[in-house]
């Protein structure tokens, strides 16, 4: 069952593209997180998808945001994709327990063994605001996740 807006986040602890270890509530209190779940490092839309978050990334990462992308790949995997396409922003493996984070947020397919496309603005108080399910070969609209921004922005 995927998380739905209104209901507490699940939190959780994954290494980033360096081997550093982030947790959702290093940012309880401080800012609002954008987790984008994709399926899989160097595949076509994942790309695509992040590389237009790169392109405009003071809108998804700034002092109210933080956006943290999250897939079943390996550090090592993610450390060559973030260096490849200059991502700055944090990478997060969810490969071991394999896909556990993207289960507890219902974006996880244990038949094939990746993330779906799933979207989910966190409030500094741990809250889901926004949340989208997209399948595997469902390219996102961003828009919806500025448009979250603003929105949340606005009633702070």
């Amino acid at each position: 069952m995927t998380v739905e807006v209104g209901q507490k986040a699940p939190g959780f602890t994954l290494k980033n593209q360096d081997g550093a270890e982030v947790s959702l509530s290093d940012f309880a209190g401080k800012q609002a997180v954008l987790l984008v779940f994709y399926p899989f490092a160097f595949s076509g839309i994942c790309t695509g998808e992040l590389c237009s978050a790169r392109d405009d990334l003071s809108a998804f990462q700034n002092d109210d945001v933080q956006i943290l992308g999250i897939s079943v790949d390996t550090t090592w995997s993610l450390k060559a994709w973030a260096n490849q396409e200059g991502y700055t922003f944090p990478l997060l493996s969810d490969f071991w327990p394999h896909g556990a984070t993207a289960a507890s947020y219902g974006v996880f397919s244990s038949d094939l063994g990746f993330a779906f496309r799933g979207t989910f603005l966190v409030d500094k108080d741990g809250v889901v605001r926004f949340a989208e399910h997209n399948g595997p070969g469902d390219a996102r609209n961003q828009q919806g996740w500025r448009d979250a921004i603003e929105e949340l922005k606005a009633s702070a």
